[in-house]
């Protein structure tokens, strides 16, 4: 039933719920080594589960119109968060603001489980479905440019995660 504000909003995300380990209507990427699978999809906010083996990493990037969060389910990511180190275990919340260089590392020798969500939803759906299975890690860099997620060389970086020191 429709409430009078929900009148008021466009409202584009269907009631229901995604089963753990299942994405939104099937929906499962496989992205250099990570597996995603869609939680969620509305234009704002739009979520997905991760599972990322030991090894994976996402380098530092840039979101310029979205705001990007972590819950870590099981395990732990260390983060190049605005240049800076932090680590986040499980039941911890990363804040990534729009704007702000940031990449997780799962540097462990087990996998670690996380969702993620941003808001706006923006191009990250149109972005996931283009590097489902996309090997070169050059490629992935290319395709994310068009779709709003612009990778950091590495002589804008103010450390490399990889060699840090666990």
């Amino acid at each position: 039933m429709k409430t009078a504000i929900a009148n008021m909003v466009q409202v584009n995300t269907e009631p229901g719920i995604t089963r753990a380990g299942n994405g939104l209507d099937d929906v499962e990427w496989s992205i250099l080594g990570h597996t995603y699978w869609m939680k969620s999809e509305g234009e704002a906010c739009f979520s997905f589960e991760t599972l990322d083996p030991p090894g994976t990493f996402v380098p530092p990037h840039v979101h310029p119109t979205q705001d990007e969060f972590i819950y870590v389910l099981e395990g732990r990511f260390d983060l190049y968060l605005g240049g800076e180190h932090h680590v986040a275990n499980a039941g911890d919340v990363v804040r990534m603001p729009m704007g702000i260089p940031h990449g997780y590392y799962n540097l462990t020798d087990k996998p670690t489980r996380a969702i993620f969500w941003v808001s706006p939803a923006r191009r990250l759906r149109e972005l996931f479905d283009n590097l489902h299975n996309v090997g070169d890690p050059a490629e992935v860099v290319r395709r994310s440019a068009l779709r709003e997620v612009h990778f950091l060389r590495p002589d804008e970086m103010t450390f490399d995660p990889l060699t840090l020191k666990i």
